[in-house]
């Protein structure tokens, strides 16, 4: 019988006076005695905080922990601080719960359930460290990642012990996030993990604090001004100087580590305020400033357009437009701000970057963001320094615009646009961007700046969710932003196009093995001819944790190691790789609606469709491809208008040719439009990153360039051969094969010398094979 057992008598029942309390002790189904003598206290303060429907998972949860099996302690911990954590993360505990219940079935599943118990004791005192569920959720991730790397196997033996570190660091934790940030709790526990992860003894040192070590790391580790420590008394700033009420919501920087593609800004919306969870102290051009006045800056600027900021009609306004229209906006406030409260513009001009008016060159280098801050920088510092006449001129225009009165943003974006008109340069196109001393961190995002009325061909139109046809529906990534080339004015159109992608559907993988036996006399050929080509100079790779075969030598060192109590060397395996070549190959399917059309009879092939050539094709190319051990990828894309350009992952390079990949090549369906070069783009992001000697672009289509949204004649095509010509920037090899018997015009514009036009299509199986086997020769 767990310890702490008592049977829960029914006079002990009775003393619970109102039938509600009644009711809810039977739905927990408890038998024991030190629960039943504090429940009634518990679920008067659960029922002062939640609602009927959170009143049943909190009592569901609390039936679930008490069978775990574990004595009444964990119970106890649950029903005393749940409702503290809820409060202290401001959330709706129905958004907050799941996860940590599924941190606590994940620790029962596992050696580790004795950890729950000062899991859940502790929970109450991390949630009041950081307070936003986005943070209590990275806490969970930093436990559970601790779990599964220091428990379960050591030196590649399964057994089942539990983690040492994993109790250790629940009792630590109220503490570390009082000196820490999520960032720097992340890297503190990473570094046990990896030194101790074989050393249960000194795991339990370091992630009790008894190490040397572990105070080190924590010193490091310690850094800036923790939004924690700092919460009320911003709190107090807001309502005393501002009368802003408004909640302030913590994000972690910890993001950054965990799959982030841009590091987050301050911004706000109809949930609060949102700031870092931490500020290092930092030195600007005017000074040392505290991690709390960057705060308070962060807060006073986001106050400042609350309270004289008005929402923007973007539709027809480019990026470059909107980007001036948000740094005339923001200097507008800052100096409505520094007007009410002037000892805020020394926080300001410390934080504000001083470029250099010299520091970006024009003739190869887009400067449009260096020029928006050193206008900045200008507007707010009478002692700017700059001697640049067009700058002066709108200083000045800027400077009477508030004279004596507020203005608006309507103004601002006046004088903003003209600006842009008078200013604008050819090298503002250019792809590459001066950033130095032009990020201004404690702005906000102005999201809040703009408002769109309806969805049409402006550049902006991508900005929300494209509305898609009835019962259609648009998985993957969010979009991927591509310029397109303008042949007329011989100028990108910049963010143009917006590329979604996404993993191929599924089908059936035996329709593939099909189309691979009907053509086993074509592969038997290409057999002969890929064992001339493939690699018989292969290199051993020895010392490896995982590989295809074992290491004698070293297995049989490790072992007498290990016999002899000594640490044994993990990497008892070797793999092997080929020497000869270094090929990376990229094969990018025209999937557009023409592909459906039947090849005229006549042909071996009559009756089929371009489509069906097409699978047959790239699964005999796969196989060959596979054959010669090259990394391939292969993908599929069409369009629909430049809002829309469909990317679809049917293999990536580090896939192997198996059913899986069979499964979405036999699922391949052709429809809407061709706009090629953003699909060569995109494919070129991945194949330029690869480390090969030679990368090749292979595009297999059957039809030039065409959108449903350009009416110019040539225009795609004009960008097409645009993007070739990056690609070969960049060290990528195109080459197309083209099934339009009349594509030589075209195709020759576009991909110069490398191309072959396929005048008879049936002939497709046997050709891409054979002409990738030309091309990597």
């Amino acid at each position: 019988m767990a310890t702490g057992f008592r049977p829960v008598t029914d006079a002990r029942q009775r003393q619970m006076a109102h039938p509600q309390a009644q009711a809810w002790w039977q739905a927990l189904d408890c038998g024991f005695a030190p629960v039943a003598d504090v429940f009634e206290e518990c679920l008067y303060e659960a029922l002062s905080s939640f609602s009927k429907p959170q009143m049943e998972a909190f009592i569901e949860a609390a039936r679930y922990i008490g069978k775990l099996g574990r004595g009444p302690e964990p119970l106890l911990a649950f029903l005393e601080e749940w409702p503290a954590v809820a409060a202290a993360a401001g959330v709706d505990q129905q958004g907050l719960l799941p996860p940590v219940m599924s941190a606590i079935r994940a620790m029962q599943q596992s050696p580790n359930s004795k950890a729950i118990t000062p899991f859940l004791q502790t929970l109450a005192a991390v949630a009041r460290r950081l307070p936003s569920a986005d943070q209590l959720r990275i806490y969970l991730d930093i436990s559970q990642d601790l779990m599964a790397r220091t428990s379960g196997s050591i030196h590649g033996h399964h057994t089942t012990f539990p983690s040492p570190a994993l109790p250790e660091f629940f009792a630590q934790a109220p503490r570390l996030l009082g000196l820490l940030s999520t960032t720097g709790l992340r890297n503190w526990t990473e570094y046990g993990i990896r030194n101790y992860a074989n050393h249960p003894e000194r795991q339990v040192d370091y992630f009790s604090l008894q190490s040397a070590d572990s105070h080190a790391v924590l010193q490091r580790e310690r850094h800036g001004t923790l939004f924690a420590d700092v919460e009320r008394q911003l709190d107090l700033y807001l309502r005393a100087l501002w009368r802003d009420s408004e909640q302030l919501v913590p994000y972690s920087t910890a993001q950054l580590t965990s799959g982030e593609l841009r590091k987050p800004v301050p911004y706000y919306d109809h949930l609060g305020m949102r700031v870092p969870d931490v500020f290092d102290d930092v030195r600007g051009p005017d000074g040392e400033v505290s991690g709390l006045d960057r705060y308070r800056a962060v807060l006073a600027h986001m106050v400042g357009h609350r309270r004289w900021s008005q929402a923007q009609i973007a539709d027809n306004w480019s990026p470059f437009q909107r980007m001036a229209v948000e740094f005339f906006e923001d200097c507008r406030v800052e100096t409505l701000l520094m007007r009410e409260y002037p000892g805020l513009s020394r926080i300001f001009l410390a934080l504000h970057p001083k470029p250099l008016e010299d520091a970006c060159d024009p003739e190869t280098t887009s400067c449009l963001r260096h020029r928006l801050a050193m206008l900045s920088r200008a507007l707010l510092d009478p002692g700017h320094g700059y001697g640049e006449p067009v700058l002066l001129d709108f200083v000045r225009c800027f400077h009477q615009m508030l004279a004596g009165r507020e203005s608006s943003t309507a103004e601002s974006a006046t004088l903003a646009l003209a600006y842009v008109t008078r200013t604008r340069r050819q090298s503002d196109q250019l792809a590459r961007i001066h950033f130095d001393d032009t990020v201004i961190d404690y702005r906000d995002d102005n999201r809040q700046l703009w408002k769109f009325i309806e969805q049409g061909d402006e550049e902006e139109a991508f900005d929300e969710e494209r509305k898609l046809e009835p019962g259609e529906e648009l998985h993957g990534l969010p979009p991927r932003r591509y310029p397109e080339w303008d042949g007329a004015s011989q100028t990108y159109r910049p963010d143009w196009v917006s590329v979604y992608e996404a993993m191929h559907a599924s089908g059936s993988p035996a329709e593939i093995d099909r189309l691979l036996a009907k053509h086993a006399a074509l592969a038997k050929q290409l057999k002969r001819l890929l064992d001339l080509l493939k690699p018989q100079d292969k290199v051993r790779i020895r010392y490896q944790e995982e590989g295809s075969e074992l290491d004698l030598d070293v297995a049989v060192g490790s072992l007498i190691d290990f016999k002899s109590g000594a640490t044994p060397d993990p990497r008892i395996n070797m793999s092997h790789r080929s020497d000869g070549r270094n090929i990376e190959v990229l094969l990018l399917l025209d999937l557009s609606a023409s592909l459906n059309e039947r090849v005229g009879a006549g042909g071996t092939a009559s009756g089929q469709t371009v489509l069906e050539l097409s699978q047959e094709a790239v699964s005999l190319l796969a196989w060959a491809i596979d054959c010669l051990g090259d990394p391939y990828a292969i993908a599929g894309f069409h369009s629909n208008t430049r809002h829309e350009v469909r990317y679809q992952h049917i293999k990536g390079f580090s896939e192997r040719w198996d059913d899986t990949v069979k499964a979405r090549l036999a699922a391949m369906e052709a429809g809407f439009s061709t706009r090629m070069g953003a699909a060569l783009r995109h494919a070129g992001h991945y194949l330029s990153h690869r480390q090969a000697d030679k990368k090749i672009l292979l595009l297999l289509t059957d039809g030039e360039p065409a959108d449903i949204d350009v009416s110019e004649p040539g225009h795609l095509r004009a960008d097409a051969r645009k993007a070739v010509e990056e690609l070969a920037a960049k060290g990528v090899t195109t080459f197309c094969l083209s099934l339009d018997p009349r594509a030589d015009d075209y195709v020759r514009d576009i991909f110069g010398k490398r191309w072959r036009v396929l005048d008879r299509i049936e002939r497709l199986p046997e050709t891409l094979p054979s002409l990738y086997l030309e091309l990597t020769r």
